[in-house]
């Protein structure tokens, strides 16, 4: 089992590497006005006769589903990390860490209601919570665990896959797009909130449906962190190793499916593949790390990283006012060239921002808030 009291680089740089990959997916919601039919293929097949849609599905190919499983993972090994602090300083377990997931939750309602339907940060709190108390049982219980909401997932998946494919097409309820997108083109800022609550059972639905998923990631993630997979020493390397070949060689091929027309493969590439690419992801940045660690982007990844919560939020309220009627209005006024374009800008600006604020606060925003709310909550000062 790996332990350290000093904080991992590598971590940082994949917590941060994420956190812009999940802005590579959002960002298609955000520029086609809340319409998530984008993200897939079920209402766009025939891609190959359009170069915009081509170029959609390339980013998405790489992208959706990808960064939000390794940024799942990254979670589970912040927890470990957690668990581990607290059995060095003889501390109750779960004790605060509930605390800091319940304000968790909270964050993940605001963000919700103020900025975004697909948060994240609800169901992340959610699965915190129940991780906290199987990583107690230790590595048996562990292992159990993910066997058992592992082949839950992967049945289900496998069970609309099958559905999908007795009917040659995806069996996905979009819901009423065209509301969706006039909301958002012409809808004011509180008449966007006011949509969200009356509608947030629907809208938490995906919160819901992917918490046996996030369980077994974080599990992963405990699992990988324990193994020495993210040390520097020849038994990280060699762990890696593996995880590059087993990650790309395996779900490259999987994932590719996502070009396949009629939307027959949307639902298991986004919520069963993609998850394997994630490791592969993992490995190929150490990698990466490896040769030139010196690199200027791994930087700019580790400041990300060291305050996720932040920019999380913040790159989203950022697309909001770039996209929706209540900002500059450009959602639905631009292809997808421009879509990656405006993408790239944001992390640029994330950046620069993570760069600057970090030379002078030792946390992010929304990371010294949850420090001292939750230490307001444990009494502590």
């Amino acid at each position: 089992m790996q332990k350290t009291n000093e904080r991992i680089p590598l971590l940082d740089i994949l917590r941060g590497f994420a956190i812009l990959g999940t802005l590579g997916t959002n960002i298609w919601i955000f520029a086609h006005l809340g319409d998530i039919s984008y993200l897939f293929t079920i209402d766009h097949a025939i891609w190959w006769e359009s170069v915009q849609d081509f170029l959609r599905l390339v980013v998405l190919f790489l992208v959706n589903g990808k960064l939000l499983g390794l940024l799942t993972m990254m979670f589970g090994v912040g927890l470990e990390l957690k668990y581990q602090q607290s059995l060095r300083k003889g501390t109750a377990w779960p004790g605060v860490y509930l605390w800091t997931s319940l304000f968790l939750l909270m964050e993940g309602l605001i963000h919700f209601t103020l900025v975004m339907e697909y948060d994240i940060l609800m169901s992340y709190a959610v699965t915190a919570i129940i991780v906290s108390f199987i990583i107690k049982g230790g590595d048996k219980l562990i292992k159990r665990a993910m066997i058992i909401t592992g082949t839950f997932h992967a049945v289900v998946m496998l069970y609309i896959l099958g559905v999908s494919i007795y009917f040659g097409s995806g069996v996905m309820l979009l819901g009423d797009m065209d509301y969706t997108v006039s909301l958002y083109q012409n809808g004011t800022w509180i008449e966007q909130i006011q949509a969200r609550l009356e509608n947030f059972l629907p809208l938490r639905s995906e919160a819901i449906f992917v918490i046996p998923m996030n369980i077994f990631l974080f599990l992963a993630g405990i699992r990988l962190m324990r193994s020495g997979s993210f040390s520097s020493d020849e038994t990280g390397k060699r762990i890696r190793n593996k995880m590059l070949w087993i990650g790309l060689g395996i779900g490259i091929p999987l994932n590719l499916l996502t070009f396949v027309p009629g939307g027959v493969f949307d639902f298991p590439v986004r919520y069963l593949f993609a998850p394997v690419l994630s490791i592969g992801y993992i490995a190929l940045i150490a990698k990466m790390v490896e040769i030139n660690e010196r690199l200027w982007l791994w930087s700019r990844f580790e400041d990300i990283g060291k305050m996720a919560l932040s920019c999380y939020v913040t790159q989203n309220i950022l697309a909001s006012f770039i996209f929706y009627g209540w900002g500059l209005g450009l959602g639905g006024k631009v292809n997808s060239l421009m879509t990656i374009g405006i993408w790239l800008l944001i992390s640029i600006l994330q950046m620069i921002f993570a760069m600057f604020w970090l030379r002078r606060f030792k946390f992010g925003p929304m990371e010294f808030a949850r420090r001292y709310f939750t230490g307001m909550m444990i009494g502590k000062k």
